[in-house]
């Protein structure tokens, strides 16, 4: 089911699927998704809602997986992508691709007053608290506290050795 505030904003080049499942999609007021943001059902029946006053950008992907709830005020950059979701991996004698996916980690949950920079990745089980800021290109799997600054993992090179 999709519902979207009359006063949201969104790009005719923006791609909203329907679920066929019964996935709820709910758009709140003063919304604004920029062209070419995929909201996708797929890889569980979660629902997606987003708050009021939220601003996605362009080239985001959010699948609706284990469910994806984004609070007031969030800014969310261009290329980011929520999946929260996971595909099964363990019967090595089929392709992942017919194994299903994996229980759910909880979905994913970004508090009020968030950034998230371009090209961030947010996985299943990931919780930002309200006025965090994610650094570009990061990728969130667990907890951020509130107003936190989350740069992720520093960057290594190939070949060095973790510690």
């Amino acid at each position: 089911m999709l519902k979207i505030d009359p006063t949201a904003r969104i790009s005719p080049m923006a791609d909203i699927e329907e679920s066929v499942r019964g996935t709820l999609i709910e758009i709140g007021p003063r919304v604004m998704i920029d062209s070419f943001v995929k909201i996708k059902p797929a890889g569980g029946s979660g629902d997606v809602v987003i708050g009021p006053d939220t601003a996605i950008n362009s080239g985001t992907v959010i699948y609706t997986g284990n469910g994806v709830t984004i609070g007031q005020g969030v800014a969310i950059a261009a290329n980011c992508t929520l999946a929260p979701t996971n595909h099964a991996i363990s019967d090595r004698q089929r392709f992942i691709k017919d194994q299903g996916f994996q229980a759910s980690k909880g979905g994913i949950v970004i508090e009020d007053d968030c950034w998230l920079g371009s090209g961030v990745v947010v996985l299943d089980g990931a919780v930002i608290r309200r006025g965090a800021v994610i650094a570009a290109g990061a990728v969130v799997r667990g907890e951020v506290p509130a107003y936190a600054i989350f740069a992720g993992a520093p960057a290594r090179r190939i070949g060095e050795r973790g510690g």
